[in-house]
């Protein structure tokens, strides 16, 4: 029996299983950490990923209304259940460190406020990353204290759940999640941070693609990730840093395909991320999602508004036709997938 291709539940059995085998041989126990019940993934690879003959799912942030926004605690929840890539958001501290974060500031998740292009790395890793997460939601400041069920697991005030260390709650490095999932395909957005008036700050995002490279390289994750980011010149730096990684198209050339002008990808661009609707044009048409397969590309959707993260719109895209959810509640969508199957 073939635990990996059955429902969500039958994939928690399968890391019981390996959990149970892993105590048997040796003095782990429930203390060791999570990571060390994670089952194999079914690709491993991204040309494996592109080659199975289902959708996939890949968990934004780790899952960011299932777990604290870009944890290793939300990713590990999110690889127990079985998701197929984990995506991250990318940018550089202080210190020239490159580490897994959405915003500019850290003001949405953590007890602190700062930008974090003037903060160090080990001052952002002295932060509570889960401070404001209550769960189904992107973020909401203004509920009880007792809502942020996470909240002060990182400071050691609160004892973490079984097989997790407070460092899981805390903001990691793009290195640090590489090394924890070795065996995930990882889908790494370049994030483009603003200056100090604000605007985009597109020399710092080159040099965070740089850098973004030679972790890469250093780690032998060339074939295991897929980079993407809106701006087409940073990705076209990044391609000139890591040749052969594989890559999406930026949102100009997202555009201009979409509005049927001449494009010319790049060899690496292996899948189209979208959004369901982009300025309130429907995006993901019969027709469009057609031309992108005849083009040879995956159709990727990433929700742009919180009332898509429901089973009943991802039955709705699988319906349409679409190769992978990215999404806020990865539970979810596997369980949506496996009744399908």
């Amino acid at each position: 029996m073939n635990l990996r291709f059955g429902s969500h539940s039958n994939r928690r059995i399968a890391a019981g299983l390996v959990l149970s085998l892993v105590a048997a041989c040796s003095d782990s126990d429930e203390r060791g950490s999570a990571r060390d019940r994670l089952a194999p993934p079914e690709a491993s690879t991204v040309a494996d990923l592109l080659a199975l003959d289902r959708p996939i799912v890949i968990a934004h942030a780790g899952g960011d209304f299932e777990g604290p926004h870009s944890t290793l605690y939300a990713y590990t929840e999110a690889a127990l259940d079985g998701v197929d890539v984990l995506e991250l958001d990318v940018m550089l501290t202080a210190d020239r460190v490159l580490v897994v974060q959405h915003d500019d500031t850290v003001d949405r998740t953590t007890e602190a406020t700062g930008r974090v292009r003037e903060l160090t790395f080990a001052e952002l890793r002295a932060l509570d990353n889960a401070y404001w997460f209550s769960g189904n939601t992107w973020s909401n400041h203004s509920l009880s204290p007792e809502s942020y069920t996470l909240r002060g697991i990182r400071s050691g005030a609160v004892p973490p759940p079984a097989g997790y260390a407070p460092e899981d709650f805390a903001v990691p490095s793009f290195r640090q999640v590489a090394l924890a999932f070795p065996d995930r395909v990882l889908d790494v957005e370049l994030k483009i941070p603003g200056d100090s008036s604000g605007a985009p700050d597109l020399a710092w995002a080159i040099e965070g693609a740089r850098v973004l490279a030679d972790e890469i390289t250093a780690l032998g994750r060339k074939d295991s990730v897929v980079v993407v980011s809106f701006d087409v010149d940073v990705l076209a730096a990044f391609r000139q840093f890591a040749p052969g990684v594989a890559t999406s198209p930026g949102l100009e050339t997202l555009v201009s395909w979409y509005l049927g002008q001449p494009v010319e990808f790049a060899p690496t661009d292996v899948a189209f991320q979208v959004p369901p609707v982009y300025a309130g044009v429907e995006v993901l048409t019969p027709d469009v999602i057609a031309r992108a397969h005849a083009d040879g590309f995956k159709v990727w959707v990433w929700m742009d508004d919180s009332s898509q993260e429901n089973a009943t719109f991802f039955a709705d895209l699988l319906d349409r036709g679409i190769d992978g959810l990215l999404v806020a509640r990865p539970s979810v969508a596997l369980d949506v997938i496996a009744r399908r199957d």
